[in-house]
């Protein structure tokens, strides 16, 4: 298959392709209604891995067409902050618009370093989008949690992820190469746990191992499959 994985190949690109988080992004919902009228505030999204923080921030950003930077918590330090900030401060942008600095694994950063963003977040320099699997409460600093909203991300129901499956099955190029056969899903879903990173990774796995057309999946065939590649 190509280089790149089937999640990141099916990544959302608009708010209309995201699966899941209808109490967020759905029609008439108050992120949605603040993506829509251009005005998006610092905050923090909180939720368990693979239920798309990171494709959201993305996501506003094009959609707003504001400036994008982006850090995880665990690679960088106070200097990487200031070095953003710094460098957004000598940038002049098109309609005054306020870049979007985007933490992941915010709950990673010390107070050192959360300390470091909070005058950029309070002067409007920058705008603050953090994600965490972490309770905020708990991990980030209260001046700066102060200055945020804290939305809460779900992990996918099974709906979400079938629906996320079968547009994969239909809209990806590589996968369109293979006649897939879905025979049973429990498997597939019981593995995921809400998680649509997870079960691309799994589907991509278990059709790359079949030699045969059609690909049929099974529940034992997933099962096989990830007793064979447990860091799927």
């Amino acid at each position: 298959m190509a280089n790149r994985p089937l999640a990141e190949r099916m990544r959302p690109q608009t708010l209309d392709d995201y699966v899941g988080q209808k109490q967020l992004v759905g029609k008439g919902s108050v992120l949605r209604k603040m993506i829509d009228s251009g005005h998006v505030p610092s905050f923090i999204l909180w939720g368990p891995p693979g239920v798309g923080k990171t494709t959201l921030a993305k996501i506003i950003s094009k959609q707003l067409d504001i400036p994008f930077f982006t850090l995880s918590a665990i690679n960088s330090g106070v200097k990487d902050v200031r070095d953003i900030i710094e460098k957004v401060k000598s940038t002049q942008y098109f309609n005054n618009m306020r870049p979007i600095l985007f933490i992941d694994e915010i709950h990673r950063f010390s107070k050192s370093q959360q300390d470091s963003l909070l005058a950029a977040v309070e002067n409007g320099t920058i705008t603050l989008i953090g994600a965490t699997t972490e309770n905020p409460s708990f991990e980030v600093i209260r001046p700066l949690l102060s200055r945020c909203q804290v939305y809460v991300l779900k992990s996918l129901d099974d709906d979400d992820l079938i629906s996320l499956m079968n547009k994969a099955l239909r809209e990806d190029i590589e996968l369109q190469k293979y006649k897939v056969e879905i025979k049973e899903t429990a498997a597939l879903l019981r593995f995921a746990g809400g998680d649509a990173r997870k079960l691309l990774n799994i589907l991509e796995l278990v059709i790359d191992a079949e030699d045969g057309d059609p690909v049929v999946i099974t529940d034992a065939k997933v099962i096989d499959r990830l007793q064979e590649n447990p860091a799927a």
